[in-house]
């Protein structure tokens, strides 16, 4: 038996529900480990799996597919791949269950889809297509161009966010909400090939082995897309986050004027931070957009991937992206040391490593940018000193405390009318006396400072989002998921 065949029976086993997903996985990697020589349906068997009746029927089904699959061959009605694309591509009817006799075998009218000839791109475990309850969409043509329409009907009407998932139907994200969704359940064989088909052989490889992809994909003159794609049980599915061609203002970010000041620093660390999807990366966009614009300096951004695209303006522009461009965020920072760079853009700060030649880079007169995922500015610098190991937390407190200059915490709130959403954020400036409380593992005794600091910019995120509520822009109940002391929101 060929390894199509053996494929074949595993997955037919899944379609009809004899077996999960997960057995068949650890049953075709126990096969890969005894040799080519042991048939996966025995092993089915083996492992008590499949009961030997349960197998016979499999075996009968499997012919009855290659049965149809030759004589569409042989009567030139096209290729097996030609039938992924059929508007009417049948299934075959489930087999009877051994302990159930039936008057007559089971009937297979058409071949099913994942019993065609193998695509490159497919899974080795991959669920034969199943037409989810209430019809699915119609196998495109160009899976290529199915996807570019789907995107470019999303961009610029406030999706945020676009979920092509297997077996489900297409929805959005707006204004932080999933909305409804949107047409029929998307087949697995369809999603899965609009997926691979805007990948490379490389990266189709890449998404093969780890099951996940990250990656940025352009449409032109439309938008880039930062775009996760991952297998899950049902299939293959894809989220594209929308990122508009041109970086952002502060202006359009609704952010104050005055965060333009803290581009003016020459060396130490800046960091914008909050939880996922609270607009870390536009801000941080729009900041280097403004050093690109004012300043003749040579910006090194490190990214995964490289989101909001910066052409050279005044300033030379160099945008690395890891894996693609180099190995990972701690090799290209080693890297950049030597690469003349006055202003380094870390996309976010992930591990002890990158931290720590971040601040190594901020101590040697570069001004560093960056990202954290860290839910106020305190968090933030415990999350730094944190990150090392208990003896050598005093040495980096007094190195943050040095080179540490500012750090921004944001949220993105929705407004009372649903339509839009509007930034909190909370400020802090290292000034004298918060690099003291640093150095003196004094950090609770910041927020003290953010309540008095006005004068010197700053703001706690508690006063920003009591703003927003006083002012009407903000529902109180959305503002108390948000706010850390609800006294703030005292009417």
């Amino acid at each position: 038996m060929s390894q199509q065949d053996q494929s074949l029976i595993g997955r037919l086993a899944v379609h009809y529900k004899m077996i999960t997903m997960d057995q068949l996985a650890a049953a075709t990697r126990e096969q890969s480990r005894q040799g080519a020589g042991k048939l996966l349906g025995d092993l089915l068997v083996e492992k008590g799996l499949l009961r030997p009746a349960q197998l016979s029927q499999l075996l009968k089904v499997q012919q009855q597919v290659q049965a149809k699959q030759q004589a569409l061959t042989t009567a030139g009605k096209g290729s097996p791949e030609a039938g992924t694309r059929g508007e009417g591509a049948g299934r075959p009817a489930p087999p009877p269950a051994p302990a159930e006799p039936r008057p007559a075998a089971p009937t297979v009218a058409k071949e099913p889809q994942a019993a065609e000839k193998p695509r490159p791109q497919a899974s080795p475990t991959a669920e034969p297509s199943r037409a989810p309850a209430g019809g699915v969409q119609r196998a495109p043509s160009d899976p290529k161009a199915e996807l570019d329409r789907i995107l470019q009907a999303a961009a610029g009407t406030g999706v945020s966010d676009i979920h092509v998932h297997s077996g489900a139907p297409l929805r959005h994200r707006a204004n932080g909400r999933l909305l409804d969704p949107k047409g029929e359940p998307i087949d697995a064989a369809i999603s899965e090939q609009m997926i691979f088909s805007i990948l490379s052989d490389e990266q189709r490889g890449l998404l093969r082995d780890r099951g996940e992809l990250d990656l940025c994909y352009t449409l032109s003159g439309v938008a880039r897309f930062r775009t996760n794609l991952y297998h899950q049980q049902r299939g293959w599915d894809g989220v594209f986050r929308v990122i508009p061609p041109e970086p952002p203002t502060l202006e359009q970010l609704g952010l104050p004027a005055s965060f333009a000041k803290l581009t003016n620093y020459s060396q130490g660390m800046l960091l914008v931070t909050g939880p996922a999807g609270c607009g870390k990366s536009s801000t941080l966009a729009a900041l280097v957009n403004l050093i690109n614009e004012e300043r003749r300096d040579h910006i090194l951004t490190i990214e995964d991937p490289i989101e909001y695209l910066h052409p050279s303006k005044r300033c030379i522009v160099n945008q690395r992206s890891v894996r693609r461009h180099t190995e990972s965020f701690a090799r290209a920072l080693r890297a950049a040391l030597r690469e003349d760079p006055d202003v380094i853009v870390i996309g976010e700060l992930r591990d002890l490593e990158t931290i720590s030649l971040a601040m190594t880079a901020a101590e040697t007169g570069h001004m560093v940018l960056g990202t954290l995922h860290t839910n106020d500015t305190i968090r933030t610098i415990n999350r730094l000193v944190g990150a090392f190991p208990s003896d050598q937390q005093n040495q980096v407190r007094t190195m943050i405390s040095e080179s540490l200059r500012a750090v921004i915490s944001q949220r993105l709130l929705p407004t009372t009318d649903g339509k839009r959403r509007v930034p909190a954020y909370e400020l802090l400036k290292v000034n004298k006396a918060v690099g003291n409380l640093i150095r003196e593992n004094k950090t609770f005794q910041i927020r003290s400072i953010l309540q008095t600091g006005a004068a010197q910019g700053m703001c706690l995120l508690d006063d920003a989002i009591a703003q927003l509520v006083k002012a009407g822009t903000v529902a109180r109940e959305e503002a108390l998921r948000h706010c850390e002391d609800a006294k703030k929101l005292a009417a």
